[in-house]
């Protein structure tokens, strides 16, 4: 996977950017919204977005690909069982991109070889994804996510304001799966 280095420098700063709201949320002390799945789903989006920063900083992270693997491997199973025993959207969501993140870190052909045990994906040179059809299966469900999230939150952001969490929420995730389909398909072409 090759990303030039200008648009992976803007891609830490878009996911650095994409915590601020997770984070503001968390910190936020509000015995009425103290409800444990909007707990989850701040944090499930804070541990996404430093992933993201890990994978595409051309610096690599201060955490081995093999953490970032147990870490999103846990969070998959996490999200897989809340979606079995809940039933919820967001949940089979969150474990959809547990999986392709963690897919992005074990499908890549000499990453450990290249760069040690740290997680840099942006200077993989000529190093494709191994699987390609999952790649591109990914991408696409990235890609109309994005949109009909981000068409959601505009709609939203008409009658809620811009500050409403049913717009913060959806454009995150819209800027997310948008910048994950351009990293898978940066990743097979």
């Amino acid at each position: 996977m090759h990303i030039p280095v200008a648009v992976a420098w803007t891609l830490v700063v878009l996911f650095a950017v994409l915590v601020v709201p997770s984070v503001s949320r968390l910190v936020r002390v509000d015995p009425g919204r103290l409800a444990w799945t909007a707990r989850e789903t701040d944090l499930t989006e804070l541990l996404m977005a430093l992933a993201m920063v890990a994978m595409v900083s051309p610096l690599g992270g201060p955490i081995p690909a093999a953490g970032w693997a147990a870490v999103l491997a846990l969070a998959a199973g996490w999200f897989l069982v809340a979606a079995f025993r809940r039933r919820r959207c967001c949940a089979v969501h969150h474990a959809v991109v547990a999986i392709a993140m963690l897919y992005m870190i074990v499908a890549m052909p000499g990453q450990h070889t290249d760069h040690g045990p740290w997680l840099t994906m942006s200077g993989m040179g000529t190093a494709r994804l191994a699987f390609p059809a999952l790649a591109a299966l990914a991408a696409a469900y990235f890609a109309y996510d994005a949109v009909r999230v981000g068409t959601r939150a505009a709609r939203n952001a008409r009658t809620a304001g811009m500050r409403d969490a049913t717009v913060v929420r959806p454009i995150c995730r819209s800027v997310m799966g948008a910048a994950m389909a351009y990293l898978f398909v940066a990743a097979v072409w």
